[in-house]
């Protein structure tokens, strides 16, 4: 069963939450960051991304760059722009989208948890990415950034949650710049605490990694380094836990992750047509968008028109949990078939552009020469990950895109 316990989280005062609070480090780039924390002298970034105070072009990844977020972080707490709370607590973080609001658990998942494969997941890591997380958490002796987890949502624990809603004032309550907006409370009540604690212990068997299977790793990693170093470890020092948004399932969705490809492999766009009709029926649609509806349907952009595809029967295995997804038929029947692309991971004829963008950004990136057809697809749900990781698969990359993303800087767990 999943372990979950508080922790003394280190927050922000509300008056500086909306400019201390900012995306995850990785989906942007530096001078992305740059921009972002311009004019705001206490942005998050300069700690997740504090390549933006040093020199233009440095490696990312020197000595530098790490020491440079120790010192803000400590800039940080020494400016009163990160306080320690006194004792151990839990916190809900609600994000809003659309009109749609998911409300998640804050706690300290256990290192333990994901070495036995309580805490599951469905991607690989890149270990260069791994590897950097878990440099930055060696520097700063804590978890800046949370993960995104889900679990088998359980009655009692969205009971406690409703009440903490309803009967708590919010200790942070704002828009972001996106338009998505972002609420947070501080759980005080001790005996509400211990029951959340044994609730996660007795009705949680697994959590799920639905984003940032890196920083996941990387804590893990970091637990067993500290555990090494420790010739008095006890198992209950707070380096063997990492701060995790735990949110129920039924709440979560999941938007589509489509592709777009730079070239044809040598074909004609009628070729590419005639030979994706041996595995697709294929419909022209014209010139106004087309997504996908449902499961094994697909659209392509291609020649300034949209068409929709539907896979044919016997091209997937709906019995298997990695053959009955959409991006496995892509994968398999179009872009390594057709495409010539044999590793989404290393190539770069293929780029992929997550729903948020909306379908209009597949049509503008070949409309501009940028690519030659572009394909969206419909998204994975929530059972298909669960089925996945519980049945020790993986899933194709770039399968799955959570939006909002969690914002960095509510709250940061301190290793000490």
């Amino acid at each position: 069963m999943a372990t979950i316990r508080p922790f003394k989280g280190l927050r922000p005062p509300k008056d500086i939450v909306k400019n201390l609070a900012s995306l995850p480090y990785d989906v942007m780039n530096s001078e992305e960051a740059a921009e972002m924390a311009k004019g705001k002298e206490c942005s998050l970034l300069h700690i997740t991304r504090s390549e933006i105070d040093c020199e233009p072009g440095i490696d990312v990844h020197s000595e530098t760059v790490y020491n440079k977020a120790v010192e803000n972080f400590n800039r940080f707490k020494e400016n009163g722009w990160l306080v320690a709370d006194e004792s151990p607590k839990y916190y809900v973080y609600a994000q809003t989208m659309d009109g749609r609001t998911q409300y998640g658990i804050v706690g300290a998942a256990a290192c333990q948890d994901y070495v036995d494969g309580i805490i599951k997941k469905h991607e690989l890591t890149r270990p260069e990415k791994e590897e950097d997380r878990m440099v930055l958490t060696r520097y700063t002796n804590a978890n800046i950034e949370p993960v995104f987890f889900s679990y088998k949502a359980v009655p009692e624990i969205d009971e406690i949650v409703a009440t903490v809603v309803q009967k708590t004032p919010a200790a942070y309550d704002f828009t972001a710049e996106d338009g998505f907006g972002h609420h947070f409370w501080v759980i005080n009540d001790k005996r509400m605490i211990a029951e959340l604690e044994q609730l996660f212990a007795e009705k949680v068997p697994y959590t799920y990694v639905a984003d940032g299977h890196h920083r996941t790793a990387a804590a893990a990693r970091i637990g067993a380094e500290k555990t090494a170093q420790n010739p008095n470890h006890t198992g209950n020092e707070e380096y063997n836990f990492f701060m995790a948004v735990h949110f129920p399932d039924n709440q979560l969705k999941i938007i589509d992750y489509n592709r777009a490809v730079k070239d044809l492999n040598g074909l004609s766009e009628e070729e590419l047509i005639s030979k994706l009709k041996e595995n697709f029926e294929l419909e022209e649609i014209g010139d106004a968008i087309y997504k996908p509806s449902k499961l094994h349907e697909f659209s392509m952009y291609l020649g300034g028109k949209w068409y929709k595809l539907t896979a044919n029967e016997g091209t997937f295995d709906d019995s298997d949990p990695i053959g009955v997804l959409d991006v496995t038929i892509l994968s398999n029947l179009v872009l390594d078939k057709l495409l010539g692309i044999k590793d989404l991971r290393t190539s770069d004829r293929i780029d992929f552009i997550g729903g948020i963008r909306g379908l209009g950004e597949l049509s503008k990136r070949v409309d501009n020469g940028d690519m030659k057809v572009a394909f969206a697809l419909y998204p994975v749900s929530m059972d298909q990950l669960i089925n996945i990781a519980d049945t020790g698969n993986i899933m194709p990359p770039k399968t799955t895109w959570f939006e909002p993303k969690l914002r960095s800087g509510l709250v940061i767990h301190a290793l000490d």
